[in-house]
């Protein structure tokens, strides 16, 4: 009686965990289900990357347009483009094979597949991101860290590639009246840490500001 007991809890928990697959799918169908229908900013238009680009990397914000980068699976709408330069603007402009520069945020991170907000700095004014971010104008990728705020105490100092794939089409400088402003999805593989551990998408909204 025991080992028929011991045995089925055994079969029933081999049951309930979900293969890496099945999570993957789980994903993408959360995905999908916010891009069509969700509470935070409504049914999203999806753009291709060349429709992004034919029109000077801009996203119309008032079609709710997001524009999907294949090759990661992530969605960007650009609320306000900001001031100033770019990362690779910034880098060409020098002549430098590397421009590094801190980045203040502000962010408001939203789990998707849990319909709630995980973490925002919003509603606390003295509370900024940090990040050192370093951009290769040869390799033309980026390395960054978190050095002060909540990602860096609640996840770890690893940005996300999912926080770092606007600082192409943003301009960016120290004015804090209209800076840059970003939407995104973000699916696992780009997310944080605990977002990649356990499979799931996140919804952002963030500013990007330079910092001293």
């Amino acid at each position: 009686m025991c080992l028929f007991l011991i045995g089925g809890l055994f079969t029933s928990s081999c049951h309930d965990k979900e293969t890496y697959a099945e999570m993957r799918k789980k994903e993408k169908n959360a995905i999908s289900q916010f891009i069509t229908d969700n509470e935070i900013v409504g049914p999203i238009n999806v753009i291709t990357y060349d429709e992004f680009m034919a029109h000077d990397t801009t996203t119309d914000v008032s079609r709710n347009e997001y524009v999907l980068f294949q090759e990661d699976g992530i969605y960007m709408q650009i609320v306000r483009p900001g001031n100033g330069k770019t990362f690779p603007e910034m880098a060409r402009e020098r002549k430098d094979t590397t421009v590094s520069k801190v980045v203040l945020c502000r962010f408001m991170e939203y789990d998707i597949e849990a319909g709630d907000t995980t973490y925002t700095n919003y509603t606390t004014p003295s509370v900024t991101d940090k990040m050192v971010c370093t951009y290769s104008l040869q390799s033309k990728a980026y390395t960054a860290r978190f050095t002060e705020g909540m990602m860096n105490k609640y996840y770890s100092s690893n940005v996300p590639a999912g926080w770092l794939k606007p600082l192409d089409y943003v301009r960016l400088d120290r004015q804090t009246s209209d800076c840059a402003k970003v939407r995104l999805i973000v699916p696992h593989a780009s997310g944080t840490t605990n977002a990649s551990n356990y499979v799931l998408p996140c919804y952002y909204e963030i500013t990007y500001m330079l910092g001293l």
